[in-house]
C-alpha cells in the first residue's frame, strides 16, 4: 500500500481506547513481511490482557524509535477522501502519522540505513499506559521521535494536564422543602464557579494554563433536592503546579472533595537543523517515557484543531511531506549517535 492507502486502511479499523488489539495485530501482520525482508524483527509488547504495543526494529543497536499511539478517542468513523485530504476517525491523530512512518522506514531500510524502530503503543487518549508500559521495558534507544498532529512542525514545548473529580455530598428533599436537604449540585456549582475564578499561570515559551470544566453529572430528578454531583476538569499545565493545586483545595474546602486522577508535567523540548518549529498546547505520550526511550521530539503531519472532532482530517501533502521529514530526523540522529 502507497501512504494514503495505508491511512485509510488503518482508520477503517475501529480502535477506540481499550479496544486497540484488532489494529495491532494489523501492523503486527503488516510490519512482518518488512522485518523479515530486512533481518528485523515484530515484538508484541503485552501491556493488559487483549492489548499490547507493537515494537518493531532494524539493526544491531537501536539509535532512533519513531513512535505514536493506535488508540483514538470516540465516536468512530470510516475513511473517506477527495483529491487533497483524508477524512475518519484518527486520519491526523494518529493513523495517518502510524502511515507517514512505515512508509519512511520502509524507504530508508531499501537505501540500506539501519538501527531505528517502530514503537506502536496503546491507552495515550486515556492515561497513556502503553507508553508506562514501554519505559518499564526499554531497548536501548538514544532518541524518540514521538508523532502527533503538529503540522509537521517539531514542537519546543507541549503543555502537561492535571484532571480532578469533584464531587460533592448532599441530603435528599423534596424541593418544595428545600430548607429540610442540602443540595449537592448548588454545592459543587458554588464551588466550580470559585474554581474558574483561579488566577492561573503563564509561561513565556508555552503560553497561559488553561481550565476545562469537561463533564457534569448529579441528581435524581427536578423534583429532588441532589444528594450528589461531579464534575470532571482539566488544567493545561505550564510549570510547577503546586500553587494551583493548593488553590483548588482551597475553593473545593467544606464543599467538595477533588480527587486528582492524573498529572502529566509539560515539556520542553529541542529543535533540528532545518526544521521548522512550534509550540502546542495538547499533551503527548512523551512525559510517559520518562526518557526512557531517549532524547524525546515531537513532530507528524495535520492540525490537532480538527483532531477529536467530526470533522477529522490530514492533507495529503502533509503525509507526503511527513514521509520526508521522518527520513531526514532519523537519517540525522543516526548520523548523531555514530560520532
Amino acid at each position: 500500500m502507497d501512504v494514503f492507502e495505508l491511512t485509510r486502511a488503518l482508520i477503517d479499523i475501529e480502535s477506540i481506547t481499550e479496544n486497540e488489539e484488532r489494529i495491532g495485530q494489523y501492523l503486527c501482520d503488516y510490519l512482518s513481511p518488512l522485518a523479515e525482508r530486512f533481518g528485523g524483527r515484530v515484538d508484541r509488547m503485552a501491556v493488559e490482557p487483549r492489548r499490547f504495543n507493537v515494537f518493531a526494529h532494524w539493526g544491531d543497536h537501536l539509535a532512533v524509535t519513531l513512535s505514536t499511539h493506535i488508540d483514538t478517542v470516540p465516536p468512530f468513523f470510516v475513511s473517506r477522501e477527495d483529491d487533497h485530504r483524508i477524512w475518519g476517525r484518527g486520519a491526523c491523530d494518529t493513523k495517518g502519522i502510524i502511515a507517514a512512518m512505515i512508509e519512511a522506514v520502509t524507504r530508508l531500510l531499501e537505501s540500506g540505513e539501519r538501527n531505528f524502530g517502530l514503537l506502536f503503543v496503546v491507552g495515550e487518549e486515556r492515561n497513556s499506559t502503553g507508553a508506562y508500559h514501554a519505559a518499564q521495558n526499554p531497548h536501548g534507544s538514544r532518541y524518540i521521535i514521538n508523532g502527533e498532529p503538529t503540522g509537521n512542525k517539531l514542537a519546543l514545548g507541549s503543555k502537561g494536564a492535571l484532571r480532578y473529580e469533584v464531587a460533592a455530598k448532599g441530603k435528599m428533599a423534596h424541593s418544595a422543602y428545600p430548607e429540610l436537604g442540602d443540595s449537592a449540585i448548588h454545592k459543587l456549582l458554588d464551588t466550580l464557579a470559585d474554581i474558574r475564578r483561579i488566577p492561573l499561570p503563564s509561561d513565556p515559551l508555552l503560553g497561559p494554563s488553561t481550565l476545562n470544566v469537561g463533564t457534569l453529572s448529579g441528581g435524581r430528578a427536578p423534583n429532588v433536592v441532589a444528594d450528589e454531583a461531579k464534575a470532571d476538569i482539566m488544567i493545561r499545565l505550564v510549570g510547577d503546579p503546586t500553587a494551583t493545586k493548593e488553590a483548588l483545595h482551597r475553593a473545593a474546602e467544606g464543599r467538595a472533595e477533588l480527587r486528582e486522577v492524573i498529572e502529566i508535567p509539560a515539556v520542553r523540548l529541542n529543535a533540528l537543523d532545518g526544521i521548522e518549529t512550534t509550540v502546542v498546547a495538547f499533551t503527548t505520550d512523551i512525559p510517559a517515557f520518562g526518557g526512557q526511550w531517549g532524547e524525546p521530539f515531537l513532530i507528524g503531519p495535520g492540525s490537532i484543531h480538527v483532531a477529536h472532532t467530526l470533522e477529522e482530517h490530514v492533507a495529503k501533502s502533509e503525509l507526503l511531506e511527513a514521509v520526508e521529514i521522518y527520513q531526514q530526523m532519523v537519517k540525522q540522529l543516526c548520523k548523531r549517535e555514530s560520532k
